[in-house]
């Protein structure tokens, strides 16, 4: 054991993950990782309330975990960036169910919460069900506005009954969806009906309604025989 650090001195396999990213932050931080490298003031920006000393102090020892690593070279020569390894990426199933088991518990969002376009990337993949066999080959594009001005844009592929996201600007996408984080975390929280977020004018959806339809569906919002 390392010293500084708590235990649970329990031997067990879930104790034992515990005592890597059971403190408060880390997952968050492993979080933000999954979206994309991410320099140190990224992250401290993104994980407003964490404080620069907790930061590090996490970063270090998720490190020493061999889950998170710093990139040897930047392309622009800036700020060496941090990035998940092969262990801290296979954390993705584990941090997509909670977030997807989370989701629910969601109230009405405070004033004061923070809502970040970025996290939809992580939101949309945890709400993802699997393509059905016979469905076409479709993409759908989300452009997610954050509450300064500045916009998440992805785009979700289906291709052979597989989906994935794609960061950035689809070439010719069957469904254009355009909102704000705040709408698109309501709406994936059961909290706000999709139809009722267009007709408020807080979502727009362009695109035929059989892929509005399809793509309602992957992510869970209606039922498949909707």
């Amino acid at each position: 054991m390392k010293e500084g650090r708590r235990h649970y001195g329990q031997y067990c396999g879930l104790a034992a993950a515990l005592d890597v990213i059971g403190e408060r932050w880390t997952l968050l931080i492993v979080r933000e990782l999954l979206v994309a490298p991410r320099r140190y003031n990224e992250l401290l920006a993104n994980l407003p309330g964490i404080g620069t000393n907790l930061l590090a102090v996490r970063l270090r020892l998720l490190g020493e975990a061999g889950v998170v690593e710093q990139l040897t070279s930047d392309p622009d020569g800036r700020a060496r960036r941090y990035r998940l390894t092969e262990t801290g990426q296979s954390l993705r199933p584990v941090v997509l169910g909670l977030a997807r088991w989370g989701m629910p518990l969601l109230a009405e969002p405070d004033p004061h919460d923070e809502v970040r376009p970025e996290w939809s990337l992580v939101a949309v993949e945890a709400m993802m069900c699997t393509p059905p066999a016979d469905g076409p080959d479709e993409c759908y594009q989300f452009q997610i506005a954050g509450k300064d001005g500045r916009e998440e844009v992805f785009h979700l592929e289906v291709k052979e009954a597989t989906a994935r996201i794609v960061p950035g600007r689809a070439v010719s996408p069957d469904l254009l969806a355009v909102t704000d984080a705040v709408t698109f975390v309501e709406i994936g929280a059961g909290r706000l009906d999709p139809l009722e977020a267009v007709v408020l004018g807080r979502l727009r959806l362009d695109g035929d309604s059989g892929a509005v339809l399809r793509c309602c569906r992957l992510l869970g919002l209606i039922p498949p025989t909707a």
